[in-house]
């Protein structure tokens, strides 16, 4: 369900090539000329104007933004240009190997995406940086987060909405005596459930395990478990139950007390937008009572401001 606005009169992609040529003319860059093309066409949609701005002035229109834009605006109309899975492969490149180097970019990214994601990704990475991501995941994790990333990106899981009572009310148990009741945590067992099971099952799961000891299989993640590895097993969890609540939460977090972190902002924002903005707005402003466009609104301004708005979409 996506929130992009169509815009009311279709263009085409040549159509849009000249504009944003137009844009660049003269002194300085019209960059609400450029907002006003990128921010309202769909990812085939900016593949064929890329194609058509190259053929057209024999220019690599990524280059060019790079010279006529920059901070903050830049880092997001930029990523934003690419398809999902070229931008999650240089997400997590990035988190991993960037000066910002951040297991948290890398981990949300990885354990948030569903298992045909996450194949589709692994086949650009490999692509585009000549290394296979497991290899990089090997180098640059540690211990059972290391594992846990590993199991999570290359077991094939299950994607459809069936789920066996039966099994899950059994995972629970074993969650249940791999943390809570013994003294110690069995990680390899949490490791295995929650990498192996689809995210249907592991709703259940969840579900059975609150019903079964009274206490959410959340708290338990959070009592047995700690840092990158705790990172990673709720945001399997949470986007297993509700990835809307999930990126409500995680932009909500971003943007929270002193200062602003922009890149989370933008990370999410930009890859959401054409998944489930529609659901992720709706979560924030029943948690938060209070819309995550005017939220945004508040953290940011220029340009930059009127980008992330407008992959919003309107504020409702």
């Amino acid at each position: 369900m996506s929130s992009l606005i169509i815009p009311p009169v279709l263009t085409s992609p040549r159509d849009d090539a000249v504009q944003l040529y137009r844009a660049f003319k003269g002194f300085g860059c019209d960059t609400a000329g450029v907002i006003n093309v990128l921010a309202h066409r769909d990812a085939a949609q900016r593949a064929l104007i890329q194609q058509e701005y190259q053929a057209m002035y024999s220019e690599d229109l990524t280059k060019r933004l790079k010279s006529e834009l920059s901070g903050k605006v830049e880092k997001a109309i930029l990523l934003w240009l690419y398809d999902p899975a070229t931008r999650d492969a240089i997400i997590v490149r990035e988190a991993l190997y960037g000066e910002s180097f951040s297991l948290k970019a890398a981990t949300e990214v990885i354990c948030s995406r569903t298992p045909s994601q996450i194949h589709h990704f692994k086949q650009v990475y490999l692509a585009m940086f000549r290394s296979p991501l497991e290899r990089d995941i090997e180098s640059r994790t540690a211990d059972d987060h290391k594992k846990l990333l590993l199991a999570y990106v290359s077991k094939p899981r299950y994607e459809g909405p069936e789920v066996d009572r039966a099994l899950a009310e059994k995972d629970a148990k074993s969650l249940y005596k791999a943390g809570e009741k013994k003294l110690g945590t069995d990680e390899d067992k949490f490791i295995k459930i929650f990498s192996e099971r689809s995210r249907a099952h592991l709703s259940a799961v969840s579900y059975a395990y609150k019903h079964a000891y009274g206490n959410s299989l959340k708290e338990a993640v959070k009592k047995e478990t700690s840092g990158s590895f705790e990172h990673g097993l709720l945001t399997i969890l949470l986007c297993a139950e509700n990835p809307g609540l999930y990126f409500a939460k995680v932009l909500r977090k971003a943007m929270k007390g002193m200062g602003t972190d922009d890149s989370t902002l933008i990370r999410v924002i930009v890859s959401r937008a054409e998944i489930d903005m529609q659901y992720i707005k709706a979560e924030y402003h029943k948690k938060y009572k209070k819309t995550l466009h005017k939220a945004v609104h508040s953290e940011t301004s220029g340009t930059y401001r009127d980008f992330l708005l407008s992959l919003l979409g309107p504020d409702h």
